[in-house]
C-alpha cells in the first residue's frame, strides 16, 4: 500500500512542533502541529479532547469515526506510565493522526477509489473481442 506523506521538511516542523507541546504544555505548538498535517491532506482539523488518562490507563489515545480524537495530555502521560518518553507519545499522535486521515470523510474516499478503479476501463471494451 502506497502512502502520500507531507515532505521531510514538514513532517521535521511537525515532529519539533509536537516536542516542544510535550516539554511545555504551549497548546498552539500542538494546534499548529496538526494543522500542518491536515492542511497537507486537506482535512479539517480534529477536535481533540485531552484526559488524565482513558480507559483505565490502557489507552493513550481514541479516534472517533466522526473526527473526535481523545488524548492522554502530555502531563499525565509522564506521570502515569511505564513507557513515559516523549517519542512515545509522539508516536501515539501519529498513530492516532492516522487513524483521524483514513477516516475522515469515508464516504467521498470511497466515491472517489470507486471511480477512478472504473474510469477508462470502457474505451477498450471493443478492442479484446
Amino acid at each position: 500500500m502506497r502512502m502520500i506523506l507531507p515532505p521531510i521538511k514538514e513532517r521535521r516542523a511537525v515532529d519539533r512542533l509536537l516536542s516542544a507541546f510535550f516539554r511545555e504544555y504551549r497548546a498552539g505548538d500542538f494546534k499548529r502541529a496538526i494543522a500542518a498535517l491536515c492542511r497537507f491532506y486537506h482535512l479539517r482539523n480534529p477536535k481533540v479532547e485531552w484526559f488524565e488518562y482513558i480507559d483505565w490507563g490502557k489507552t493513550a489515545g481514541k479516534t472517533y469515526e466522526n473526527g473526535q480524537i481523545y488524548l492522554v495530555h502530555p502531563e499525565n502521560w509522564k506521570k502515569g506510565r511505564k513507557y513515559n518518553s516523549e517519542r512515545r507519545w509522539i508516536n501515539m499522535v501519529y498513530h492516532e493522526m492516522g487513524h483521524y486521515v483514513f477516516w475522515a470523510d469515508a464516504e467521498n474516499k470511497a466515491d472517489m477509489f470507486a471511480f477512478r478503479m472504473v474510469r477508462g476501463l470502457n474505451n477498450h471494451r471493443n478492442n479484446h473481442r
